[in-house]
């Protein structure tokens, strides 16, 4: 059996059907309606935030999770770990909407979009304010996978110089330099633009904090659409008020909802967007699409053959 406890779309489901009729699927819309039949499941199709260690121990069938977002930072890995489980993820679908997001809001605050709107509500016509360009600059990017790679492909239009950070320093697409944690301080010293796409794992918890912003340029715009626990938020705040950098774009946050009474949603250095940089209409079509590729090769017995294999140790 086939289990979806992620709400798809009918003509998603209508599609899974006809594409694979000799396949048992059971669609619900969320864990609590799906758990009844967990301990049937052989294959569970979800967002990866539904499970728990107490669910896994009920799927006493389960072989494989297919987790349609690329966030595992929820999932219980000790546990799937031990049934030997195998999970994969959706990682690449965001690389589109996630990229086109971080080229828009470098343009919006280098073009000082906010300045703007806010003067044609007021009726205010006024030719001084201060216009900037990206083109020329030069954009770090801490995480160099399918979206970092896809910002740096799409700053390329712009000529931009840019700066990626992984863990080994091996070579990524489109980025001109490449450095590891050792040579790190570079891409905070020489970049205008930085924008944090780490995933959440004990290794990048708090990755970017004091001596972090302590490097960057007085003008610096941070940009952060990975994980909040990624950034040392407190120490964010502080730097933003104290302005120690030029701006800052936050889609996501240590907790979400960002709490109503955070500094952060007044101080007019920062950009506040409610963790939306990856939405797109196309998001189900793509993660599923990859589920039907694998799906195919799970069957043919060719495991090795299936995309975004997550590592229990890793975690991404």
């Amino acid at each position: 059996m086939i289990l979806s406890s992620a709400r798809l779309r009918d003509d998603i489901k209508d599609g899974l059907k006809n594409k694979f009729p000799n396949e048992d699927f059971h669609f619900y819309n969320n864990m609590k309606e799906a758990k009844a039949y967990l301990d049937q499941a052989e294959i569970l199709v979800s967002y990866g935030e539904d499970l728990t260690d107490e669910l896994v121990a009920e799927a006493k069938d389960l072989k494989w999770i297919m987790v349609i977002s690329a966030g595992l930072d929820k999932m219980p890995f000790k546990a799937l770990k031990e049934k030997d489980i195998l999970i994969t993820n959706a990682r690449g679908i965001h690389k589109t909407p996630m990229a086109e997001y971080t080229i828009s809001m470098m343009l919006q605050v280098s073009r000082k979009a906010n300045i703007l709107l806010e003067n044609q509500k007021q009726h205010i016509w006024d030719r001084k304010v201060p216009m900037t360009e990206i083109s020329g600059k030069t954009l770090g990017i801490l995480g160099t996978g399918a979206i970092g790679c896809e910002i740096a492909r799409l700053s390329k239009a712009f000529n931009m110089k840019t700066i990626g950070f992984n863990r080994s320093g091996h070579p990524a697409e489109n980025c001109d330099v490449i450095v590891d944690k050792e040579g790190i301080s570079t891409l905070y010293e020489e970049s205008d633009f930085i924008v944090n796409v780490l995933p959440s794992t004990p290794q990048t918890y708090q990755f970017v904090g004091k001596n972090a912003f302590s490097l960057m340029k007085s003008n610096a715009v941070f940009i952060n659409i990975g994980r909040g626990k990624t950034v040392d938020e407190e120490e964010l705040i502080q730097v933003l008020q104290d302005v120690k950098i030029g701006h800052a774009v936050l889609d996501v946050f240590e907790k979400e909802p960002l709490r109503e009474e955070s500094p952060l949603w007044d101080l007019q250095n920062v950009t506040v967007t409610p963790h939306l940089s990856g939405i797109s209409p196309q998001y189900q079509e793509r993660a599923i699409e990859i589920f039907c590729d694998n799906l195919t090769s799970y069957r043919k017995n060719k495991h090795k053959e299936m995309i975004n294999i997550i590592p229990y140790d890793r975690g991404y």
